[in-house]
């Protein structure tokens, strides 16, 4: 029996996104997420703390994601979280976790930049989302 594993993420790319293919021919597109959180500190006023997040997404959502995405537009992730383990060249052992997408909406362009028509791959239908003119859902 699997284990629930599930996380939501929303926040902006913090860079353009890089798409890699793999040696048996499958694409994947790699990119970064930063979310913000904002807290009461105190007496003071209020704190920022930023949160990074690596992201890959797979196939026909990992292309859509190429394609639609930039630094700095807004994205809402639903996905799994992945550990990776490795050996580096000093022999240490490492890992990190990364979300693995499995569904991402594309939030509205801002103001002032010309509109993208985001649409989904082919075989796969763009759900509608509660303002439509909000984003892209694939």
């Amino acid at each position: 029996m699997n284990s629930l594993n599930s996380i939501l993420v929303e926040g902006n790319l913090v860079r353009d996104p890089a798409v890699k293919t793999t040696p048996s021919g499958s694409q994947v597109c790699d990119f970064t997420l930063a979310t913000n959180r904002f807290y009461k500190n105190g007496e003071e006023g209020f704190e920022k703390e930023v949160s990074y997040f690596d992201i890959e997404a797979w196939s026909r959502l990992g292309a859509a994601c190429s394609q639609n995405l930039k630094k700095g537009r807004g994205v809402r992730v639903v996905g799994r979280l992945k550990q990776d383990r490795w050996t580096d060249p000093e022999g240490k052992q490492r890992a990190r976790v990364k979300i693995v997408a499995e569904h991402v909406e594309f939030k509205a362009i801002k103001q002032g930049e010309a509109p993208e028509e985001a649409k989904a791959p082919a075989g796969q239908e763009a759900e509608a989302s509660e303002e439509s003119e909000k984003a892209a859902v694939f």
